[in-house]
């Protein structure tokens, strides 16, 4: 269990900004680099991504070792991978298309165990250590599990009070870039109409006390959104990274010669 991990993650939360990064590699030793190069979490991506449930389970391993705070996002439309996330010792899941104030009570009934939730129960998984932690203290600490949930067009922005009235969600992320196709500027991320629906998503959410994430792809972005009071950053995707990095690095070579 990543008990510790969690109420760590949830006070930095808290207490300003945490940022982190898309992970869409099969490779733990990217996740490692991560947390070595001092990132407050990683969402390993199974909406977009190659992986599977028992490929992340080793991305998450890879995470507890570089010390950066492990995240699934799920695929849309399969809610039993929530359950299946945290059996292998995910310490949040991040749920894409969360437009309706019921979408967002699902995502906590199968996130949470009873009373909270109805999470499938089994404690021979990891998340339990393969049921030798007590079960009682498994089944309450589970429920501490980080639970977003991914706004992605004007349906789910329409809707914002009653998913804020659900409850149970530690962050509120604005997809950027669903956002700005639903509003009739696809890829846009810096039109006036975007920028001004995401902060009044952000104001609103505040007035409630409910974090807010959105992604971003330039530093500038990042602290534009820093300074208007989102805490949860997620910076690009480890594989864009590293390809930029190839670019800029291949062109810099040879433009010596």
């Amino acid at each position: 269990m990543l008990t510790a991990e969690i109420r760590e993650f949830r006070k930095k939360l808290a207490d300003g900004a945490v940022y982190g990064v898309f992970s869409k590699t099969s490779d733990p030793a990217f996740i490692e680099i991560l947390g070595h190069a001092g990132f407050d979490f990683v969402i390993i991506d199974l909406e977009h991504g190659p992986n599977t449930i028992q490929a992340a389970q080793n991305l998450i391993r890879a995470a507890e070792v570089g010390g950066v705070f492990p995240i699934v996002r799920t695929r849309e439309g399969d809610p039993t991978m929530i359950g299946a996330a945290l059996d292998i010792g995910a310490g949040g899941v991040e749920v894409p298309q969360v437009g309706s104030g019921e979408d967002a009570r699902r995502v906590v009934e199968h996130a949470r165990f009873a009373p909270a939730g109805m999470r499938g129960v089994c404690r021979f998984v990891r998340a339990a250590d393969y049921s030798a932690l007590e079960r009682k203290r498994y089944f309450a600490e589970s429920n501490e599990a980080v639970l977003i949930c991914q706004l992605e067009g004007q349906a789910a922005v329409a809707k914002l009070d009653e998913i804020l009235d659900a409850g149970g969600t530690d962050v509120l992320f604005i997809g950027p870039y669903d956002l700005s196709q639903s509003l009739g500027v696809p890829g846009q991320v810096d039109h006036p109409e975007v920028l001004r629906t995401m902060a009044a998503i952000v104001e609103r959410c505040a007035r409630r006390s409910v974090a807010v994430g959105t992604f971003v792809d330039t530093p500038e972005a990042a602290r534009r959104w820093a300074e208007a009071g989102v805490r949860y950053l997620a910076y690009s995707v480890d594989v864009g990274i590293f390809s930029q990095a190839c670019h800029d690095l291949v062109k810099a070579l040879r433009s010596q010669g």
